[in-house]
């Protein structure tokens, strides 16, 4: 049965947590092919280790956050979570939505998932 003709176990509207964990060490986990995405520029040549992973985590957030918001208008950045792992090599942000629809989930869902920095979407 397809997802679409299957009913929906969430009552709409609702708030709904969205879990993103991205790559922020400078490696894409993918590279960047097909349609036009939202995309990342390393650091300059000489930038510190550390200024970098900054950078990284920086454009990982922005990029986050306008997909969220271009699928969620009424988004609040400042409730953001964000946590970075122990190697400083992957961040993860929880971004709790008003979830209007299974359609609109889908087409987040979708869209952060195509993401090159993206490694998973929960």
């Amino acid at each position: 049965m397809n997802n679409s003709t299957q009913p929906s176990l969430i009552e709409y509207p609702c708030d709904f947590p969205i879990k993103i964990m991205g790559r922020v060490d400078g490696l894409p986990v993918r590279p960047i092919t097909g349609r036009k995405r939202d995309t990342f520029s390393p650091p300059a040549w000489g930038t510190s280790i550390t200024a970098s992973t900054e950078h990284y985590r920086q454009v990982f957030i922005q990029g986050v956050l306008m997909i969220v918001k271009r699928h969620a208008p009424d988004f609040e950045e400042a409730s953001l979570e964000v946590r970075i792992s122990k190697k400083n090599t992957y961040l993860s942000l929880t971004c709790t939505i008003r979830a209007i629809s299974r359609e609109q989930l889908d087409a987040l869902y979708q869209e952060l998932g195509e993401h090159p920095m993206v490694v998973m979407v929960l």
